[in-house]
């Protein structure tokens, strides 16, 4: 029996069948990279489980954040291929394409002038910010990956404590064609209360386009279990906004 199943049993109505989400587009799935998964055997584990819930495929996404974790898209690409072949060899019914969380910073706008991001589905880049401060540089960073083409994806902005409640700048970042990712594991409270009760408002408001794990480990999907049967989260996926289906 998978962790949704053992975590909801009969004692939550209605959950959320999350082959309707079908492709997760934040995790952190290939082993001995960042901070999520340790070995290949942990991996092949998390992978197995996000099929058992309804997953057909999964977009994983290391950090690359020079200060902490400087993976570089070579050896990424390498160490996702070998686990792609590991879940074929495992027979797990998944398919896991390969892209990255990048960390908004200088290094970030490097690898945007030298060409050697890695996208996905429509030209997608998905980023993430510092959570100590707002960035000074993320006018720019958006002005340049939208001259090269890209479109730039937001990575949870709902867990930023400087813009939690600020609906303005959620807004903000829409106008600007910059699009936002919620985490699923936002909805549980894990994070605050005060995250919870914003990354609903952020569901019901329509701003979100993208909904993800950020899986790194066995505990983040007993709390996506635990967003099942989140309310806000049943309005919005039959509102037909989220687009995770088209990845």
């Amino acid at each position: 029996m998978g962790i949704v199943s053992r975590f909801l049993g009969k004692k939550k109505a209605d959950p959320i069948d999350f082959s309707v989400i079908g492709v997760d587009m934040h995790s952190h799935f290939i082993p001995g990279v960042d901070d999520g998964s340790p070995s290949t055997e942990v991996s092949l584990g998390l992978i197995k489980e996000m099929a058992a819930m309804g997953y057909r495929k999964l977009i994983t996404t290391p950090h690359i954040m020079v200060d902490y974790y400087p993976n570089v898209k070579a050896d990424i690409i390498a160490r996702g291929e070998k686990l792609c072949e590991d879940i074929r060899l495992a027979g797990i019914d998944i398919r896991l394409d390969i892209s990255a969380e990048y960390y908004a910073d200088q290094h970030f706008m490097q690898l945007i002038e030298r060409d050697e991001l890695m996208p996905f589905g429509d030209n997608y880049i998905l980023f993430e910010v510092s959570f100590s401060q707002v960035p000074d540089n993320l006018n720019n960073t958006i002005f340049e990956l939208q001259h090269r083409g890209y479109k730039p994806i937001l990575a949870h902005p709902e867990r930023y404590p400087y813009w939690v409640g600020n609906m303005k700048k959620m807004q903000d970042f829409l106008d600007r064609d910059v699009l936002l990712q919620l985490n699923i594991n936002s909805l549980t409270g894990t994070y605050s209360p005060q995250v919870a009760k914003f990354s609903e408002r952020l569901l019901d408001e329509g701003m979100i386009t993208f909904l993800g794990s950020d899986c790194h480990h066995p505990g983040h999907q007993e709390l996506m279990a635990k967003a099942a049967s989140n309310p806000a989260l049943h309005r919005y996926m039959q509102s037909g906004q989220c687009l995770n289906g088209g990845l």
